[in-house]
């Protein structure tokens, strides 16, 4: 395994300045979902990224691999897809009369699962172990992935012919929810002048390798982070499980990913310490998909909910 170098604080926010200008060439406007699905990345985490159909996810996706120089893979998942049509499949090689291992698009460094509400939950549920344990097993055999490892999948939100809701155990395997939105005027006329001559993907080069990306990861497990920080994570968290609107609030599992995030989110933004507004910028696309909302005609959305729980809270201060 080649040695990872060190990267220091002023280093990751001048390679995430690279990388937000490489995808900017193609997404015009979207800097904060840009840098989510980094800090995603930089945690050691998953992105979905849940969005009316036409707005740039998968766009958005594709350049952001372009630019990290990873191997890279496209799933399109649809309701005949089948589990080992991802993780692969043991096949019986005659000539040396035994089982071999043909692997499937899992393995890779940046795998892209469009549409991925399209297909069965059993299908959806052949990620789960990459997600969360970096292999895959067959055939009780397990098999490494590729490190770094980030799933970026997408939805449509507005659709429901032909779809199936992801269950909250894949939910929860995602460590943000964003969304793109749309551009504003001056953006979609930017966007329509890009593609005059051809697709501006094809301008986009890779500004990070596979170690440098590694680096940053295990450089963003160094961040400090103050205990009274950690606990204000803790308050935040507990109190999705209180309040009125919710009948399930977010699992420990929400703690660790907001905590993560908070220091690759301050890493990249060339600090070695977090602050509070950290928590409170990360606390919606980290929390909000992991409640779940009582329903009624009086129901409110779940990123109302932690909005709500964020200005009911303390916060606090530090040295």
């Amino acid at each position: 395994m080649p040695s990872i170098p060190n990267v220091r604080c002023e280093e990751s926010r001048a390679a995430t300045d690279g990388i937000l200008k490489s995808v900017e060439r193609v997404i015009f406007g979207k800097d904060r979902p840009i840098r989510f699905a980094l800090c995603s990345l930089v945690a050691g985490g998953h992105i979905l990224i849940e969005d009316r159909p036409g707005v740039g996810k998968t766009t958005m996706a594709r350049a952001l691999a372009a630019s990290l120089g990873c191997s890279f893979k496209r799933i399109q998942f649809t309701p005949d897809l089948l589990p080992a049509d991802i993780t692969g499949v043991s096949i019986f090689n005659q000539k040396d009369r035994e089982f071999e291992f043909r692997s499937g698009p899992v393995f890779t460094n940046i795998l892209l699962a469009d549409e991925i509400n399209r297909t069965t939950p059993k299908t959806q549920s052949s990620l789960l172990e990459a997600m969360d344990e970096f292999q895959v097993t067959v055939d009780g055999v397990s098999y490494a992935l590729p490190r770094p490892f980030f799933v970026i999948a997408t939805q449509n939100n507005i659709e429901f012919h032909g779809t199936y809701p992801l269950p909250e155990a894949e939910m929860d395997r995602f460590l943000m929810r964003i969304e793109m939105g749309y551009p504003t005027r001056q953006e979609e006329i930017q966007v329509l002048a890009s593609q005059m001559d051809h697709h501006p993907l094809r301008d986009v080069s890779p500004v990070l390798k596979p170690d440098e990306i590694r680096a940053l990861q295990v450089e963003s497990r160094r961040i400090h982070i103050h205990n009274d920080l950690q606990q204000y994570i803790v308050d935040v968290v507990t109190a999705t499980r209180h309040h009125p609107a919710v009948r399930i609030g977010s699992s420990p599992r929400g703690s660790i990913g907001l905590l993560h995030a908070s220091r690759a989110w301050a890493l990249l933004d060339g600090r070695d310490y977090c602050i509070p507004d950290d928590v409170k910028i990360l606390a919606v696309p980290v929390l909000a998909h992991r409640v779940i909302l009582n329903g009624g005609p009086q129901s409110v959305s779940d990123r109302a909910v932690i909005e709500d729980v964020l200005s009911g809270i303390p916060v606090p201060v530090l040295d």
